[in-house]
């Protein structure tokens, strides 16, 4: 471990990228081959792969506790400590620094810890788990394995800089390094593939999920570049869940965005596994009824659920709308153009006419006048907005590239006041950058949401020397505050919560700007919220899956 460590640390010491790359790809050279691939995993800021499922189920808060039992500072305000550094790992690392200055703990000890904590049932069991190899480790040691636990080293290492550094190390081709790693979503099975000179020989599994490909935001149809053919395709931005589904003859699986397995909707696996051939889809998860799609917040009703509720399958029923097909009976079809893509996936579906899954429509727009119109019209049937996605595009996992747009509008703002504020994260760890706002009901406030973007540095500083002077209750990583402060949020959807005071939650609420102007009795009410609510239900309007 102490050669990862010291490694970790003299990456975060520079900035220039090539010399991250360097020194890492030095490590893996040095390294045993089982060393730099359970590194490479843990340099991705992961204790396990990316295709893996398992997690680790331990929160910060237990995570600070545990540092502070270890510390000899239980009871103490940590919020200081947290403070200076911004991340868990680097407070670890100063409470323990006199901690057994000499261990040296070996990775396939860490590795071991983490493969047996998913295993274990309650928090209590996980974090004596997690203790009994903290307590060996030195400080540093355990600065990392907490960064690894939280997912981000911090170091300015991102996998894509992994990825440069194996192919360096082993003076393999980036793009062969790049493309194995998407295939086998295992940094680790990557690094030997590279090492032992076998990465053509990686071959695309099925029920292994990959990345998908991400469509970039932006403000208007002017911003869109039509592609070279003079014609793009434009999609709705459907309301639901992005999906990639998995299908051969030995079964149907669904992997959401994050490579979860989706197990909530088991009508979809027979209409699928109908379908002739092997195949992987992209697509959307939507909630159905009456011939057009229901709000999110009906179709999260059926998430997570351990136990289905055949009630809520016939109440909320389901369809899979699929726009993309990355892989067919054997070939994969990454590369092909997504005019070659779209004219197999449109031949698969034809003639199949199964209500549960559907080929998604797509609408040629050969100017931006005309993706501006069938923007427009996409809001008037109550979609969020479009994706507009280039025929020449290859499809590439896990990037936004200039291939494919998502232009969506903003449903409303309000006017609200800020009640609380928190600090931030990374490079705005000593800042109060995070504010919780409410609306009026009355003389009283009701919380309704958190916003983080919006505010330029500039205006986080000013304003986290007013929030400092105007705290009514420090609590430590969290403030409130003299509810003076009005700021308008922009959102694009409203949903019931038992979250907020309000019993509403804005979706995706980002701050437009401030509001010197008004003052706290001068802001959006509860009223107003419930007319906003009612008129996207009537819309059809409803929280979305901002995934594409």
């Amino acid at each position: 471990m102490r050669a990862l460590v010291e490694m970790c640390d003299a990456v975060a010491a520079t900035t220039k990228k090539s010399e991250k790359v360097r020194l890492v790809s030095e490590y893996f050279k040095a390294a045993s081959v089982d060393d730099a691939a359970r590194a490479a995993i843990f340099l991705s800021g992961r204790p396990f792969a990316s295709r893996e499922e398992r997690v680790l189920n331990i929160g910060g808060r237990n995570l600070a506790r545990l540092v502070a039992e270890l510390a000899g500072a239980e009871g103490q305000d940590l919020g200081s400590a947290y403070r200076e550094h911004g991340d868990l790992g680097d407070m670890a690392g100063k409470l323990l620094r006199e901690q057994n200055a000499m261990g040296d703990i070996d990775l396939q000890e860490v590795e071991a810890v983490f493969h047996r904590l998913p295993s274990l049932r309650s928090q209590p069991e996980r974090l004596a788990g997690l203790k009994s190899i903290l307590e060996k480790a030195s400080a540093p040691d355990v600065k990392y394995i907490i960064k690894i636990i939280t997912g981000d080293l911090r170091i300015g290492l991102k996998e894509s800089l992994v990825e440069e550094a194996i192919a360096k190390a082993f003076a393999r081709p980036l793009e062969s390094v790049r493309r194995a790693n998407m295939l086998t979503g295992d940094l680790a099975e990557t690094l030997r593939a590279a090492r032992n000179g076998e990465l053509t020989a990686v071959a695309m599994r099925l029920f292994h999920p990959i990345g998908f490909m991400l469509a970039a935001a932006v403000e208007e149809a002017a911003d869109i570049k039509v592609d070279a053919s003079a014609e793009m395709y434009v999609e709705k931005k459907y309301d639901g869940i992005r999906a990639q589904v998995h299908k051969s003859k030995d079964g149907v699986k669904m992997f959401s965005r994050t490579l979860d397995e989706i197990v909530e909707f088991p009508e979809l696996i027979a209409p699928i596994a109908a379908m002739p051939g092997e195949m992987i889809l992209d697509g959307e998860i939507l909630g159905w009824l009456d011939d057009r799609p229901l709000p999110f917040t009906e179709l999260q009703k059926r998430l997570g659920r351990k136990q289905m509720n055949l009630w809520l399958q016939k109440e909320i029923p389901v369809r899979f709308m699929a726009f993309d097909l990355l892989y067919h009976d054997g070939e994969l079809l990454l590369d092909a153009p997504l005019a070659d893509r779209r004219k197999r996936l449109e031949w698969i579906f034809s003639g199949r006419h199964a209500d549960e899954i559907q080929a998604a429509p797509a609408e040629r727009c050969d100017s931006s006048e005309k993706i501006e119109s069938t923007f427009r019209t996409a809001l008037a049937a109550g979609y969020e907005g479009i994706v507009a996605k280039s025929p020449s595009s290859p499809y590439v996992p896990g990037r936004r590239g200039g291939f494919w747009f998502k232009l969506k509008e903003a449903f409303a703002t309000l006017d609200v006041v800020v009640t609380a504020v928190e600090y931030g994260h990374g490079k705005r760890h000593a800042v109060l950058s995070d504010y919780t706002f409410a609306v009026r009901d009355g003389q009283r406030l009701l919380n309704i949401g958190k916003a983080y973007s919006g505010l330029t540095d500039a205006e986080i500083r000013q304003y986290t020397g007013y929030f400092l002077e105007h705290t009514v209750q420090d609590q430590g990583f969290r403030r409130t505050v003299e509810q003076n402060v009005v700021i308008e949020v922009a959102f694009n959807n409203i949903q019931r919560s038992k979250r907020h005071e309000s019993g509403f939650a804005l979706r995706f609420p980002r701050i437009v700007r401030l509001r010197p102007d008004k003052t706290a009795g001068q802001i959006d009410t509860i009223e107003r919220v419930e007319e906003l609510f009612a008129k996207q239900g009537a819309l059809g309007r409803s929280a979305v899956d901002d995934s594409r």
